[in-house]
């Protein structure tokens, strides 16, 4: 048993010792997703209005990364897409088991685990893990990486030259957002769509410039922020504030990007 919440700014060591906790909870996942990916199994649909899937190996690697947080760090409070959300008075795991569940029961791999750690609702620790390739993204006070690669977004001078992704159209309310989201479509060199998770950690990989989305979710968010951030790049909401409580989202890596989007956004 690990306590943490002594009231003290966390200092270097406990840091490395809750990202090292952090990689075993990737790990426990991964270990419980992997035999699930391409096999046949029944996919459930959490919602009536429309499609939202659910596999076992969603419920199942919470419930895993769950009992790990409760013997370890009791005192902490656990916010995941399976089983329940809710916010501890300083620290928070923020769980999603499979960010891309319409990836994974397709059977292509981009999908990842995301796990987080929040303190007061701002994610200090980030990991993306994707356990069939072998690729983890880790953001961290101390940066982002891939491995032992440090990551650094690239610059871009303005829209003309950007990359733009997006995970769906379908994200977008019809009547206020997707026009919106449509002016910075106009102005962009490129844009795509999909990609989920993995497309925050191309942006920190330098390989995209930005990201509009909407109807986040904390989970869908929170691990991915210190990766974004730690390797430069800038993740706010569509009025230029943090992030941390999802909603509409703008990531970009270069800043000229990210003002311009926001611009483009808002404008009446």
């Amino acid at each position: 048993m690990t306590a943490t919440d002594t009231g003290e700014p966390l200092n270097t060591r406990q840091i490395a010792d809750l990202l090292a906790f952090a990689h075993r909870l990737a790990d426990v996942a991964g270990r419980v997703i992997r035999p699930h990916f391409r096999a046949s199994g029944a996919v459930d649909n959490k919602r009536l209005a429309d499609f939202d899937p659910v596999t076992a190996a969603d419920r199942d690697a919470e419930s895993a990364m769950r009992d790990l947080i409760a013997a370890h760090y009791p005192d902490h409070a656990v916010y995941g897409e399976e089983h329940g959300a809710q916010w501890g008075a300083r620290f928070t795991w923020v769980l999603d088991p499979i960010d891309g569940t319409r990836s994974f029961i397709g059977g292509f791999p981009t999908w990842g685990t995301l796990i987080a750690l929040a303190e007061h609702g701002r994610p200090v620790i980030g990991i993306m893990d994707q356990p069939i390739i072998g690729e983890r993204f880790v953001g961290a006070p101390n940066g982002a990486f891939l491995g032992d690669r440090k990551l650094a977004v690239r610059p871009c001078a303005g829209l003309a030259d950007a990359v733009l992704y997006a995970t769906t159209p379908d994200m977008f309310e019809p009547a206020r957002e997707m026009p919106a989201f449509q002016r910075v479509e106009r102005q962009v060199k490129l844009r795509r769509f999909g990609g989920d998770c993995y497309a925050y950690c191309m942006l920190a990989h330098g390989l995209l410039d930005v990201i509009v989305e909407a109807a986040m979710q904390p989970y869908d968010i929170q691990a991915l922020i210190p990766i974004v951030e730690g390797a430069g790049g800038i993740v706010t909401n569509w009025e230029g504030e943090p992030a941390w409580n999802a909603g509409r989202i703008l990531a970009a890596g270069d800043r000229r990007v990210h003002a311009a989007a926001l611009e483009a956004l808002n404008r009446a």
